[in-house]
């Protein structure tokens, strides 16, 4: 953050000068939105003759490990369990005009996604319960740098799914090939890489607002 700004933030606050009057004066002078909102987000809201300073997000390896351990479960469990599914697919709309069709669908593929699953949504599960009290008990972790890099990290990559997903769906569309094969992978896809995205989404815009 500029100096200069969180200086000037720091002394009017000091002087007595209202939140929303120090936001406008910066607009005013040509600051950009997101600048201002950490100037002032820098400053505790609290009853004290000086300015107040929030705690810094700090990184400890304890933290980076606990969030890689999160997002690598949510991570496996959502590709295994598409493609679990897929393999049902598989078996239910077999792709008859392909030679090798029979090969789609493997229980041994199927047995690997639901031992995966089986250790990773646990995991998953019991992390993300641990990390939600954590920020619970104390909101200043939801500054955690690793939780936010990862989270846009996750939207990223999650968005890139919800694309290309409905890039194939109309490349498939224009070519005269939408089977119900097609539309329930595309369906799977868009509803795992959908929640996972609409859910991170909403946490974050969330987060924003406090």
């Amino acid at each position: 953050m500029d100096s200069l700004l969180l200086d000037f933030t720091q002394k009017a606050l000091a002087a007595g000068n209202k939140r929303p009057e120090i936001a406008a004066a910066l607009r005013r002078a040509g600051w950009a939105e997101p600048d201002v909102d950490a100037a002032l987000g820098a400053f505790a809201e609290v009853d004290f003759p000086l300015p107040v300073p929030r705690p810094k997000p700090y990184l400890s390896a304890r933290e980076v490990f606990v969030y890689l351990v999160l997002f690598a479960a949510l991570y496996a469990t959502a590709y295994n369990l598409g493609a679990l599914i897929f393999q049902l697919i598989d078996h239910r709309f077999p792709d008859l005009a392909r030679a090798g069709y029979l090969r789609d669908f493997s229980p041994a593929r199927m047995r690997w996604n639901i031992s995966a699953m089986i250790v990773a949504f646990p995991l998953f599960f019991v992390t993300f319960r641990q990390v939600t009290r954590a920020i619970a008990k104390d909101p200043t972790k939801r500054n955690s740098r690793p939780r936010k890099w990862l989270t846009y990290l996750t939207l990223f990559v999650t968005g890139l799914w919800l694309a290309g997903d409905g890039v194939a769906l109309i490349y498939n569309a224009l070519g005269g090939e939408l089977t119900i094969r097609f539309l329930l992978k595309a369906a799977v896809v868009a509803l795992i890489a959908g929640s996972i995205f609409g859910f991170f989404l909403a946490d974050m815009r969330q987060e924003e607002k406090t």
